[in-house]
């Protein structure tokens, strides 16, 4: 059994990963760390829970576990990688922002691999440590990528990205109270969002002559989870064309699927998935792209990457629904 431990257990996606750990067969949770809520019971806290683990946060840490899962907020890895050793052995995935550029990538001889799989699998496979995607930077990435491996973004693209009211974690603020939220929608960085960087390198990667200017439109949801976003840019195919080229990208993808029907949300909350859809108006092509921001944008990718560490079917434990109705 993969011996895992989990730190900043409170959080949501830490919420996410135990649920979904509980039940992966190849999994043992061996502690889950939360300094702020050490000995009590993890039900307490992820509701949810009660009847399924007994288990509680602790305060300690087995230095020696298989994997380490990261969920601090943004900025914090570094400084808990900083105070705390692990074995050599232990694989480390992150969940926050701290190891995604390629100029941040490295720590105390430790460098980290981008992990999106649809593009860095075989490099995965073979990574001791993993910086998992943005939740946003996924959805946009995916929406994207198969154009910039074509060679076929050389115009200004424009994103506008609507979010689910857990993508800002669980400390409140102004924007994240109910009677806030409710009923309301909003933007906020415009065009300055902090996950352009990963999305600009990911498109460079693949397409290295591409200087265009990517013009993201983020926006709060009156909804809990799930990201659908709207991406548009010239392209000078047909339909029928980007409809091609888009499957041979995503054939052997595991969870990103090209749809020919109009994307909603409920085809991908409480799923791992990442939906397509293309639409041609005069010489551009949109592309929506729909993803669960705490799965496929959070902890379900990270279990995937998990998968793939340990040579795992990729699929592993992410056997997940969506609450259609």
């Amino acid at each position: 059994m993969i011996q895992v431990g989990i730190i900043g257990g409170a959080g949501y996606t830490a919420g996410e990963l135990i649920r979904l750990l509980i039940h992966h067969t190849k999994v043992n949770i061996n502690f889950v760390y939360s300094t702020s809520n050490a000995g009590n019971k993890i039900a307490k806290v992820h509701q949810d829970l009660v009847g399924t683990t007994t288990m509680h946060f602790t305060s300690t840490i087995n230095s020696n576990v298989d994997v380490l899962f990261l969920c601090l907020g943004h900025g914090n890895s570094k400084k808990f990688l900083a105070k705390n050793t692990f074995s050599k052995t232990t694989k480390i995935i992150d969940l926050g922002n701290d190891f995604r550029l390629s100029d941040s990538s490295s720590f105390q001889e430790k460098s980290f691999v981008y992990g999106l799989p649809e593009i860095h699998k075989e490099k995965i496979i073979k990574a001791n440590y993993i910086a998992n995607p943005g939740c946003f930077a996924t959805a946009i990435q995916l929406a994207l990528l198969p154009l910039a491996k074509a060679n076929k973004l050389s115009n200004d693209v424009h994103i506008n990205a609507v979010t689910g009211a857990t993508g800002a974690g669980t400390s409140l603020s102004q924007t994240t109270h109910f009677t806030w939220r409710d009923n309301n929608f909003s933007y906020y960085k415009p065009f300055v969002h902090q996950h352009l960087d990963e999305i600009v390198q990911s498109v460079q990667a693949l397409q290295s002559d591409f200087e265009s200017e990517l013009f993201f439109l983020p926006n709060r949801g009156n909804f809990s989870r799930g990201i659908f976003a709207t991406v548009y840019t010239a392209f000078d195919g047909s339909i029928r064309e980007a409809n091609e080229l888009y499957a041979a990208f995503y054939k052997e993808a595991a969870f990103t699927f090209l749809s020919e029907e109009n994307l909603h949300l409920k085809q991908v909350v409480n799923t791992n998935k990442c939906l397509i859809h293309l639409h041609k108006h005069k010489n551009k092509l949109l592309i929506t792209s729909c993803i669960d921001n705490l799965l496929k944008g959070a902890s379900g990718q990270a279990i995937q990457n998990m998968n793939l560490m340990f040579g795992l079917n990729e699929k592993e434990g992410l056997n997940l629904k969506a609450t259609y109705f």
